[in-house]
């Protein structure tokens, strides 16, 4: 597991920071130990906090008429909440919880705006992170309209190996362990849907899929079905 300055020094939104500047940014982050299940915070709260995660997955999601929309997983070396920093009174747009127990890094808006302040670059990258997330948030919305259930379903275990994959003799394994509901939830599709079609890829050869790794083995053949 990494420390506080390994973590802050991988986060692209900090890259812009001095080395004198990230020295005194470390000590004003707070770690928190979490259990599974916790909620770090809700849709429609005001935030005031950025999160680096030290250890353990966060799954950030919607409710639509009490229907569960998962939109991100994040784990060890990624942040959210980053919106927080961008204006006081912002309200969170999902709600973030711990799908196990996890060890994070919590920055408050008050102690990061003396940095914003002082870089102009910072504010600049903070903006570009976020439309970047607006982006990918908007194309998951154009995959739910126009796309098929068997094209969401690929399309979502491309996405989530570019996000958490690890190359291993038999493919890339996406390194983050999922449920058949949790990735219906990703594709507003019903679990039954879900299991169907991973079957399918697995007759088609590929994927596989050990103890809710998927690994994916024939990307290409992934990508060419997606329409």
């Amino acid at each position: 597991m990494k420390t506080i300055a390994a973590l802050i020094q991988n986060v692209p939104l900090l890259q812009e920071l001095s080395e004198e500047d990230l020295l005194g940014l470390t000590p004003l982050f707070v770690e928190r130990k979490v259990k599974k299940g916790t909620i770090l915070f809700l849709e429609g709260e005001v935030g005031d906090e950025l999160y680096l995660i030290k250890s353990g997955v966060i799954k950030i999601y919607r409710l639509d008429d009490a229907k569960e929309i998962i939109l991100a997983l994040f784990q060890e070396g990624d942040f959210f909440g980053e919106m927080a920093l961008i204006s006081v009174g912002l309200t969170r747009s999902a709600t973030a919880e711990a799908l196990e127990a996890c060890t994070l890094y919590a920055l408050k808006r008050s102690s990061f705006a003396q940095f914003m302040e002082k870089s102009p670059k910072l504010c600049l990258k903070l903006l570009e992170t976020t439309m970047e997330r607006l982006r990918k948030a908007n194309e998951q919305i154009y995959d739910l309209t126009f796309l098929g259930v068997r094209s969401r379903i690929m399309k979502t275990i491309i996405r989530l190996s570019e996000q958490h994959g690890i190359p291993t003799d038999d493919g890339l394994l996406i390194n983050v362990k999922l449920t058949h509901q949790q990735l219906a939830n990703m594709v507003g599709t019903v679990r039954e849907s879900v299991t169907k079609v991973l079957q399918e890829l697995i007759d088609e050869n590929s994927i596989q899929i050990d103890k809710k790794l998927i690994t994916l083995k024939n990307i290409e053949a992934i990508k060419r079905d997606i329409r």
